[in-house]
């Protein structure tokens, strides 16, 4: 079993950790009515839309997300969160250090002596949940479980589920499939779009990820057979049959969003071990971008 493997199967172990620091995290990410903007680089963006979504759907005040690569007009922020598991991601820093005085900034990260914990006023440390592997898996899922729990939501059940289903096959053949495409809605269209970054990142594999519905209007005309469309979270009855009239695979999610993704991380090395390829050591990327 590679690297990877054993770490997104560890999830069900971590996600009961990250419970016990639910009263941390509440503290941190959910004080009510602040503006709070959210920042990273490749999964953390992601990881950074699913959590905007769910502060503001859990009427916390207005939460926007952003690359931390591409800086933006400043909107008046309270507060600024900052997403790195490595906590040198470069373009982050750089983000972090051009905040205006006075606006709190948090990073949350898996390394404690990290430049970004230097520079940040408060720290959401989840060392507990960091991994060796290039290829993220159950820092991501960890951080949105814990948010979950400190936004009220109750996810006390889903470490034992997640062992369940972690501990069946998966229910995909992917010898059938070239194509991979992963759909969301509200807070889990980020789990889509990091869903899709897996199969790229570990199996050098086509694959894509869009907003549920916006679907059928033009990505729709690449599908057939031999595409696999994956929707994580919320359906929709005639989307499903339309993909399906083309010939293409349809996965309805059946659990949390969350254990969905993990399934997905999963395929992702099924995918790649086909292949030949190692998922551990993913073509041209490390595990931090650091730039000199």
């Amino acid at each position: 079993m590679t690297l990877t493997a054993r770490e997104i199967d560890s999830q069900p172990r971590i996600w009961r950790e990250a419970l016990t620091h639910v009263e941390r995290a509440t503290a941190l990410l959910a004080r009510p009515g602040e503006r709070v903007l959210v920042i990273g680089c490749g999964t953390s963006a992601f990881v950074a839309e699913s959590f905007a979504a769910l502060r503001e759907s859990a009427g916390l005040g207005i939460t926007d997300a952003a690359y931390a690569s591409e800086p933006r007009v400043w909107r008046g922020y309270d507060s600024v969160i900052a997403l790195t598991r490595s906590g040198t991601t470069t373009e982050v820093l750089e983000a972090l250090s051009a905040v205006p005085a006075g606006v709190r900034t948090i990073a949350v990260t898996g390394v404690a002596d990290s430049p970004v914990v230097a520079g940040a006023d408060d720290v959401l440390l989840l060392d507990f949940a960091d991994e060796q592997s290039v290829v993220q898996t159950r820092f991501p899922t960890t951080f949105l479980l814990l948010a979950r729990a400190a936004f009220g939501e109750d996810v006390s059940a889903l470490p034992a589920e997640a062992e369940a289903v972690l501990a069946r096959p998966l229910p995909i053949d992917v010898s059938l499939l070239s194509h991979f495409v992963y759909l969301g809605s509200g807070w889990t269209y980020g789990l889509a779009q990091e869903a899709a970054l897996k199969i790229r990142e570990a199996a050098q594999a086509w694959s894509e990820s869009y907003p549920l519905l916006d679907y059928r209007h033009g990505p729709l005309a690449v599908a057939g057979p031999g595409s696999l469309v994956w929707t994580i979270g919320r359906s929709d009855d005639t989307l499903v049959e339309q993909i399906e009239a083309v010939g293409a695979q349809v996965v309805t999610g059946s659990h949390d969003p969350l254990i969905e993704l993990a399934q997905a991380q999963r395929l992702a090395v099924a995918v790649a071990e086909l292949r030949g390829l190692n998922p551990d050591t993913p073509r041209h990327l490390t595990r931090s971008i650091v730039l000199g």
